[in-house]
């Protein structure tokens, strides 16, 4: 039986589109991360408490109790100070300053914890755009575009369970891999 170079290649051709299409839907990348559409800064600033996160090198030590107070500066800037228990009973403490990028009602924030005089370096400054909040300012999730990084903030230390999952529901449905979020333990002190 003699084969045409032609349809031996298009049963190839096939045969390798039958592998690699399913794998190539399954990795399709999700849509860009957007923010909510506007924050109310003021309204924003506060303590918000941890519930949940994405596991990170820079609160590896945390055992709980983490949580972030946010205070606005004259300068319209934002004083960041975060929180945590770790294992030994110790409290972290982490000074930042943050600033918003766009108008006055920009959910995009940068964030930097490094000393002021290396604030010129773009590396130094992080993402961190608000990317879900209820009405009341109780409940946030809060990221970046690259979904590394994704924190679940509240209020207070413990959040209702359905609005939780609801939230959970909403950031899935925007690619976010729910499953790697880590609860926090509130209620230790700190």
């Amino acid at each position: 039986m003699k084969y045409r170079p032609i349809t031996l290649a298009a049963c190839l051709l096939a045969a390798l589109c039958a592998q690699v299409g399913p794998a190539a839907a399954a990795d399709a990348s999700p849509a860009p991360v957007e923010p909510i559409a506007a924050l109310d800064v003021p309204r924003y600033m506060g303590t918000w408490y941890e519930i949940a996160r994405y596991p990170n090198w820079f609160q590896k030590k945390c055992a709980g109790d983490s949580r972030a107070d946010y205070s606005l500066l004259e300068s319209g800037e934002v004083r960041v100070v975060n929180r945590c228990r770790e294992a030994d009973g110790k409290v972290a403490e982490a000074v930042g300053l943050a600033r918003q990028l766009g108008a006055a009602d920009s959910p995009r924030l940068e964030v930097r914890f490094a000393p002021a005089w290396l604030s010129f370096l773009p590396m130094v400054w992080g993402d961190y755009w608000v990317l879900d909040l209820d009405p009341d300012y109780r409940l946030v999730a809060v990221g970046e575009p690259s979904r590394e990084y994704l924190w679940i903030l509240s209020r207070t230390p413990t959040v209702d369970a359905r609005a939780y999952s609801e939230l959970l529901e909403r950031l899935a449905a925007r690619g976010f891999d729910v499953d790697r979020l880590v609860r926090g333990e509130q209620g230790g002190g700190g």
